[in-house]
């Protein structure tokens, strides 16, 4: 199986909609739609190239001690709304303050929403994606967009919600998204008991992880048999597999051979690498995630 190493840059964003504006001494500036906000970032351990007190923004997230995933959000414009609305390629979204830093999506994904309507668009045929791990949808949407039929799982009705919130907005109510509320591992497993496949697939499992009924996920221990079940879900005309991590202690390499461990079978090629933002300003980019692509 051929492999090969590329950077996975998030460049298909509108300036308006959002940007990297600046990071450094462990933070980042970053405009989303209206409101710019200030996070952590163990990664920016680099000098800004403007002081991080004369950053201005709406909001900064204030990390608990030990923990730069849990904390508040400490206002800094008293009229900063709650949620405000943004843009994709013309799919229509909420963001909105977490108590997790998120801002209910993960802008770096638009590289892969891209390369998938891409596939989905050139492949001539029908295509069913399931998209394990979704959030609060975008690739879901992005996948509908393009002309796919989709199923799209997440272990949070919550975020199945704001899902299908931007379906709605976007003005897709009539293409076909399931929304479902369940633990990937068993949903999988019960997907390949009823004989059901898929053309794509998309994963975006986390380090740790609760499902439906208090089951627990962990990355390294339960991502083989994952993967197993995602070959065995895949169509006899399989188009790809996007797989993607974060805050694992593994490199794009074992991902990535990991995948081609239980897809050698259907050649194919794979691509890894890191996942990263460009700024707005200069020519530095921002590190966020690792990941592996096959594709027939």
């Amino acid at each position: 199986m051929d492999m090969k190493s590329t950077l996975f840059l998030a460049d298909q964003w509108s300036g308006e909609q959002y940007s990297l504006l600046d990071s450094g001494d462990g933070q980042k500036l970053e405009r989303f739609g209206s409101q710019t906000v200030i996070r952590p970032d163990p990664q920016a351990f680099w000098p800004p190239a403007q002081p991080v007190e004369t950053w201005n923004a709406d909001a900064h997230f204030d990390a608990k001690a030990g923990d730069d995933d849990r904390g508040n959000w400490r206002l800094l414009n008293p009229a900063a709304p709650d949620e405000w609305p943004m843009e994709w390629r013309g799919l229509q979204l909420n963001a909105r303050r977490t108590p997790f830093r998120h801002l209910g999506l993960f802008q770096e994904h638009s590289v892969h929403w891209a390369y998938a309507q891409e596939k989905i668009r050139g492949a001539g045929r029908p295509i069913r994606l399931l998209n394990l791990f979704g959030y609060t949808g975008m690739m879901s949407l992005a996948a509908a967009q393009a002309g796919a039929e989709v199923t799209h799982l997440d272990a949070s009705p919550k975020s199945n919600g704001y899902g299908k919130d931007h379906q709605a907005m976007s003005g897709l109510s009539d293409k076909p998204i399931r929304w479902i509320a369940d633990d990937a591992m068993k949903f999988t497993a019960r997907e390949i008991r009823r004989g059901n496949t898929y053309d794509a697939i998309v994963l975006d499992p986390p380090k740790f992880g609760r499902g439906t009924k208090n089951e627990t996920w962990r990355f390294e221990e339960d991502l083989p048999g994952l993967l197993a079940n995602v070959r065995a879900l895949m169509s006899d005309q399989p188009l790809f597999v996007i797989l993607t991590a974060y805050a694992v202690r593994l490199s794009h390499i074992a991902i990535a051979q990991a995948l081609a461990g239980h897809f050698e079978d259907l050649g194919g090629s794979i691509e890894m690498g890191e996942m990263a933002i460009p700024h707005a300003n200069d020519d530095r980019l921002l590190p966020t995630a690792i990941c592996a692509r096959w594709e027939a």
